[in-house]
């Protein structure tokens, strides 16, 4: 038989994809932003959860081929947006465009937060995490968020459903 170790313990080779299970699933999907010395970025981003309760950290994780990956291993803080289910068109330029190419920042309304930190004013959900560690898993990389600003009003968020036709600015 041929193993692997993963240090989480031993999977039997190959692996399998996770397809059969999260068909169907429908997750939030989440607007990151950063800055760092002077530049912004941001992204579209569907693997995010709260990791705990007391204290209250989250952990948002980004494609390590995102432009906003790599100004987000530099910065210390990171927003966290959460759109609105009537909002695919703010979806589609964090989404499908590239920080590489455009500033996504000249179109749509926002205002800086701590440090230069995009806060998307039309998000109804939103704060900003210090970045308390960071790990890559994966294709992405796990950053571990301690919230030091947070707002938010009920509704129903945009998810993984509404912007499942959309092409990515860069591959997962």
């Amino acid at each position: 038989m041929n193993v692997r170790g993963t240090g989480y313990g031993r999977l039997v080779e190959p692996p399998v994809a996770l397809d059969p299970f999260v068909a169907g699933l429908d997750y939030p999907m989440f607007v990151v932003t950063t800055a760092y010395d002077g530049e912004r970025s941001g992204c579209l981003m569907g693997f995010a959860t709260q990791c705990s309760i007391d204290p209250d950290l989250f952990v948002a994780c980004l494609s390590q081929n995102n432009h906003t990956h790599g100004l987000a291993l530099r910065a210390r803080l990171l927003a966290v947006h959460g759109l609105e289910a009537d909002q695919r068109e703010l979806a589609a330029l964090f989404g499908t465009q590239t920080g590489d190419e455009i500033d996504k920042f000249s179109r749509c309304v926002w205002r800086p937060g701590p440090e230069g930190v995009p806060v998307l004013t039309d998000a109804p959900r939103w704060f900003i995490g210090r970045i308390l560690d960071r790990a890559a898993w994966g294709n992405h990389t796990a950053f571990l968020l301690e919230p030091v600003e947070c707002a938010g009003r009920p509704g129903t968020p945009l998810t993984f459903s509404s912007v499942l036709d959309l092409d990515a600015g860069h591959p997962a």
